[in-house]
C-alpha cells in the first residue's frame, strides 16, 4: 500500500543577490605589489576611491567598513616583510586596502537544497496549533562551495509553512576563537584516534607546552616533518593531529542579525571546500535545557571528514570533531536523546548499509551494528538515513533515502524499537516520496533528499531537496504512516 503524501507549493529556490564579503588573497608577493600601488596613489586619489567603493557597496553588507578594516588586519603579516609599520598608515588608506583584499561571494548561487528542521528556541507569540521553526539548507555558490543557512517559518494548525522573508545583509560569524588546548587532554583524545607507535609521537610528544593554540601546534607539527624522516604511520599520524585540532573552534554572530542573515561558511582547514548536509535535532536530557547538535561533513578537497555544530541559540555556535572507527562516511544523524545512558547514532561506515553506534562521549564513536541493508529494488544501490529519529509511541520514526536504478534517490521510512533501536519493527515496501517530472530535473537529476523531519499536529512534515537544486516540503498523516510500518 502506498501512502498519501501531499506535496505543498512553496518552493526554496536560489538566490544569487544573497552574497557575503570574503577576504580576497593570492600570494604574498602579489599582495605586495597591490598594496604599492595603493599607497602610490595620492591622498586625493586614495580617498576617491574608498568613496567610490563605499557608495556601491554599503548598503549590501552590514559594517562594510568594518570588514575592510578586519581584511586589512589579516594583512599585518604582508606589512611587516616589506618594511612598512601598518599602525602608522591613515585609518581610511586601511579601508581602501581592505577593499581591493575583499570580494562579494553569492552563497546560494547554483543551489539550495537538504534541508532539515526544528523547533525554534522560541515559541512566543505562536497561535494555537502553531509552530515556530528553523530551516537548515545547504547552500551552493561559486566553485561548489557549500555553507549552512537558515531560515524562520511557522508552521500552522493546516500544516502551512509560512516563512519569514530572508534578510538581506549576510553575515558571517562576528567573532571566531580557535579553541585552546591542553596537552594532557589532546594526546589522550590522539591515543583513542590512532595508534601512537610511529616516530613522530614522542617528538611531538616533547614539543607541546601544557597548553596550546591551533597555531602554536601548526609550528610544531612542521618542525617535526623537518626533525624526522616521515614514514606513512607518521604522515598519518600528522594529519589526523591537524585534523583534530580544525575540528574544534567556536563563533558568535551579532546579536542584531536575523537568523536569515546568518552564514555557516567553511572556517578550518578540513572544511575549505564546504560544508555539507547538516542534520540538525533538538537534543533533550533530564531537566536540563534542550541543545541542539547538528552532524555535517566537512570537505578539504581530498576527505570528507563528519564533525558536530553545538548551539543554543542559533547565535553561539560551538564545533566540535567526531572521530573514531564509525567517522569515515557521510550521513551520520544522532538520536534527540540518550538510550540507556549513552548517546546513539545512525550512520552509514561502508555506503551502502544502516548502523546504529552508541557512546559515552558525543565527539568519539568505536563501534556500530548493522540494522538495515537494501532489501527493495528502489535501495538495491545504497540505504540511508535522511535526518535524526524521531520519537512515536509506536517506536522511533526514520526517514530513510534508497538509490535504485539510474541512480534515483528515493525517500522511505522505517520504524525502529524504542528500548533496543538495533530491531527494525517495520519498512515502507513501497517508496514514501519519489521525484515527479517537475522535481527530477535539476543540477543531479532524479533526486529527492532531507536531511530531516518533524511531526507536528499529528502530521510528518518532510522539507526534502529536488535534484540537488531547489526545497520544498510534503506533509504524511502520521498514524496512516505508522500503521502501515507496523503491518
Amino acid at each position: 500500500m502506498s501512502i498519501h503524501v501531499t506535496r505543498k507549493d512553496i518552493v526554496f529556490q536560489p538566490d544569487s543577490s544573497r552574497v557575503i564579503a570574503r577576504f580576497l588573497y593570492s600570494s604574498e608577493e602579489r599582495s605586495k605589489q597591490l598594496i604599492t600601488l595603493i599607497l602610490n596613489l595620492s591622498e586625493k586619489e586614495q580617498k576617491q576611491e574608498l568613496s567610490n567603493v563605499l557608495r556601491k557597496y554599503v548598503k549590501r553588507h552590514r559594517s562594510i567598513s568594518k570588514i575592510f578594516e578586519k581584511h586589512f588586519h589579516r594583512l599585518i603579516p604582508v606589512f611587516q616583510s616589506m618594511g612598512i609599520n601598518s599602525q602608522t598608515l591613515e585609518t581610511s588608506q586601511k579601508l581602501l586596502i581592505g577593499t581591493y583584499f575583499t570580494l562579494e561571494y553569492s552563497i546560494e548561487a547554483a543551489a539550495f537544497f537538504n534541508p532539515s528542521i526544528v523547533e525554534d528556541p522560541d515559541q512566543t507569540r505562536v497561535g494555537p496549533g502553531e509552530k515556530r521553526v528553523i530551516l537548515s539548507f545547504r547552500a551552493t555558490g561559486e566553485g561548489h562551495i557549500s555553507s549552512i543557512v537558515f531560515r524562520s517559518a511557522i508552521i500552522d494548525q493546516n500544516n502551512l509553512i509560512s516563512v519569514e522573508p530572508p534578510g538581506r545583509m549576510l553575515d558571517a560569524p562576528e567573532h571566531v576563537r580557535n579553541h585552546i588546548y591542553k596537552k594532557r587532554s589532546f594526546l589522550a583524545k590522539l591515543g583513542e584516534m590512532h595508534n601512537l607507535d610511529n616516530k613522530a609521537y614522542p617528538v611531538i610528544q616533547q614539543k607541546l607546552t601544557e597548553t596550546f593554540t591551533y597555531e602554536e601546534l601548526k609550528r610544531y607539527v612542521d618542525e617535526t616533518r623537518r626533525l624526522i624522516e616521515i614514514d606513512e604511520p607518521s604522515k598519518i599520524f600528522l594529519k589526523e593531529i591537524m585534523w583534530l585540532a580544525s575540528s574544534h573552534y567556536e563563533m558568535d554572530f551579532s546579536l542584531d542579525t536575523d537568523i536569515s542573515e546568518r552564514v555557516i561558511f567553511p572556517i578550518a582547514d578540513t572544511e575549505k571546500k564546504g560544508i555539507e548536509d547538516a542534520r540538525f535535532v533538538k537534543f533533550s536530557e533530564d531537566e536540563k535545557e534542550p541543545i541542539y547538535y547538528a552532524t555535517y561533513t566537512a570537505y578539504d578537497g581530498t576527505s570528507i571528514l563528519p564533525k558536530i555544530l553545538k548551539t543554543k541559540d542559533f547565535y553561539h555556535f560551538k564545533v566540535l570533531p567526531i572521530h573514531g572507527e564509525i567517522a569515515q562516511n557521510k550521513g551520520m544523524a544522532l538520536f534527540p536523546r540518550k538510550i540507556k545512558g549513552k548517546y546513539a547514532m545512525l550512520c552509514r561506515i561502508d555506503g551502502v548499509n544502516n548502523y546504529i553506534s552508541f557512546s559515552d562521549n558525543i565527539s568519539i564513536w568505536q563501534e556500530a551494528v548493522m540494522i538495515q541493508s537494501p532489501k527493495y529494488p528502489w535501495e538495491f544501490v545504497q540505504i540511508g538515513n535522511c535526518g535524526s529519529p524521531m520519537e512515536t509511541e509506536a517506536g522511533w520514526l526514520v526517514l530513510t533515502h534508497g538509490v535504485g536504478p539510474m541512480r534515483e534517490y528515493v525517500l522511505g521510512a522505517s520504524l525502529f524499537e524504542l528500548d533496543n533501536p538495533q530491531n527494525e519493527i517495520g519498512r515502507l515496501s513501497q517508496p514514501l516520496l519519489i521525484p515527479n517530472r517537475k522535481e527530477r530535473e535539476g543540477y543531479v537529476p532524479n533526486v529527492v533528499y532531507s536531511c530531516g523531519a518533524l511531526i507536528h499536529n499529528e502530521s510528518l512534515i518532510i522539507p526534502y531537496a529536488m535534484s540537488d537544486y531547489a526545497s520544498s516540503y510534503a506533509v504524511v498523516d502520521l498514524k496512516e504512516l505508522l500503521t502501515e510500518l507496523q503491518k
